[in-house]
This record gives structure tokens, C-alpha cells and sequence, in this order.
């Protein structure tokens, strides 16, 4: 196994399971998940991801600042303008496999009335 291969998966090991429940509860907000989304073709200003999204400001970059602090995105200033892009580009990996996972159920998924309110 090649060292960095081999240091992710031992560093894998040691994020327990409120970590990693944490983690998947910041991908599993609409709008945060549609952020990443946009991320994933590659970097967007808040402006941009205003208007493909049709959330406003606001609401867009209280989501960045999660998705920062949890570094799933970081963000660059370039002049006046902050340019966010994904921290790891694995994250299309998740997603692809998620996706694949639900599309068997995906309209029971979206009928859920277990799992907390419904944000959509």
C-alpha cells in the first residue's frame, strides 16, 4: 500500500462515529448538498452559486461557512471576489456511490418522515 494511501486510511480509523455522523449531517442539507454539487465542475463565486441555485445570499454563504469550517470547501480571494472550490475532489466519489445506493428507493427516500422535517 503506498504511504499517503496507507496514512488516510489509518487517519479514517481514528474519526469516530459522531465525526463522521457530523460529517455526513453537513452533506445532508439540500442546499449544501447542491453547493457541493456545483463545486464539484469547479469553483463558483457566492454570486454565481446565488443565481444557479435561486437561494439568497445569505442563506448561500451561511451554508459556505459550514461547508469551510468543516473543510469540505475553502475559499480564495482574488481581488474583491472570494472563488470557493471543494477541498477534495473524493467527494464526487461519495457522492457517485450515494447516488447509486439511493436510486433503487429514491421516491420511498424522499417520503421520509423519519428522519426530521422535510427541507425541500
Amino acid at each position: 500500500m503506498v504511504g499517503s494511501a496507507r496514512a488516510r486510511l489509518e487517519g479514517a480509523a481514528e474519526c469516530g462515529p459522531e465525526a463522521l455522523a457530523r460529517y455526513f449531517r453537513v452533506l445532508g442539507d439540500p442546499t449544501r448538498l447542491r453547493i457541493v454539487e456545483l463545486l464539484l465542475v469547479g469553483e463558483r463565486t457566492v454570486s454565481e452559486l446565488v443565481d444557479l441555485i435561486g437561494a439568497p445570499q445569505g442563506r448561500i454563504s451561511n451554508h459556505l461557512a459550514c461547508l469551510k469550517w468543516c473543510r469540505v470547501a475553502e475559499g480564495e480571494r482574488r481581488g474583491r471576489t472570494v472563488v470557493y472550490r471543494l477541498s477534495d475532489p473524493r467527494l464526487g466519489e461519495l457522492l457517485g456511490l450515494s447516488r447509486s445506493l439511493a436510486a433503487e428507493h429514491c421516491d420511498h427516500l424522499a417520503s421520509c418522515q423519519r428522519i426530521g422535517p422535510d427541507w425541500i
